[in-house]
């Protein structure tokens, strides 16, 4: 789920096989999907670009001419971290829990040209409608199960991942089971040496959702930073927060740097104003957790 802006961030276009796909001439495109009803709106600012609706939320934005363009806010936070997570150019080896319409595995494979990718997506069905409509340039090792997102995260070797990113949403709210202290340990164990885990979550007014989930990140990792729209900081408006966590400490100056520079300002905290963010907040457990807040009426529009 996310919030678009006009201004998309993105390196300079890699060298692509052509858009080819589902054009603007054929219009919208709305279909059944096991989460819901998926539509496909054409983009009025680039000829090949498409937004992907669940049930009138938004998920995804895919601009088929050009895989390193990223439309919605969270998306280009999550990518100034698949930039940063290792030297430029550098392979990576990723797991996204959640796929929509597979922006961020197309941008990385884009950006670092021979990673490999895994990627779970519970709804096989939008998964099918995205290959059909909206396909993956040949060559990308990118592999897509049609799975729950942690049975897939339980199933992944340990140590074997440069990056984990989670961006799971059932509609516009991201499960429990897939935010709790249990499911955050199992990501630590997936990664290799120097590797990072990442989630986009939503939340709003007092953020007591976004509270509780630092708290939870940081009884598993000692190195942890929020990224965020400064008016959602502030409980202005609903909207997504980045995390970002690691075992080894983080770039908090490039990425402070890359959200000051990003069309959408957002804010980067850490250290003592994010342990004062989460002040009195309790780690969510299989036990306790509960799903995200649903978005107010209106939010989308």
């Amino acid at each position: 789920m996310g919030r678009s802006s006009r201004a998309a961030r993105g390196p300079e276009p890699a060298a692509t096989t052509g858009p080819g796909g589902r054009t603007h001439a054929q219009g919208p495109l709305s279909r059944p999907v096991g989460s819901g009803l998926a539509e496909l709106r054409p983009d009025r600012d680039r000829p090949a670009a498409w937004s992907l609706l669940i049930d009138g939320a938004p998920q995804s934005l895919v601009d088929l001419a050009d895989p390193t363009r990223l439309g919605f806010e969270y998306q280009r936070r999550l990518g100034h971290l698949i930039d940063l997570v290792a030297p430029p150019g550098r392979p990576l080896t990723v797991l996204h829990l959640g796929g929509g319409a597979l922006t961020l595995a197309r941008y990385t494979a884009a950006t670092r040209p021979r990673s490999r990718q895994q990627v779970a997506e519970i709804d096989t069905a939008l998964t099918e409608l995205v290959r059909a409509e909206l396909p993956l340039e040949r060559g990308w090792q990118i592999k897509v199960r049609g799975a729950d997102a942690r049975g897939v995260l339980e199933r992944t070797p340990e140590g074997s991942v440069d990056l984990v990113i989670t961006d799971v949403f059932s509609g516009a709210r991201t499960p429990a089971h897939c935010t709790t202290v249990e499911f955050t340990t199992l990501a630590a164990r997936a990664l290799a040496p120097g590797g990072w885990y990442t989630a986009n979550i939503a939340d709003g007014g007092a953020l007591p959702f976004a509270r509780s989930q630092v708290a939870t990140l940081a009884a598993v990792f000692p190195e942890l930073c929020l990224i965020a729209d400064p008016a959602v900081l502030r409980g202005k408006r609903f909207g997504n927060l980045v995390l970002a966590t690691a075992h080894t400490p983080l770039p908090i100056a490039d990425l402070t740097r890359c959200a000051a520079s990003d069309s959408a300002h957002a804010r980067v905290e850490h250290g003592r104003a994010l342990t004062d963010f989460a002040a009195g907040a309790v780690p969510a457990t299989d036990a306790t957790a509960a799903p995200s807040p649903e978005p107010p009426p209106g939010v989308f529009r």
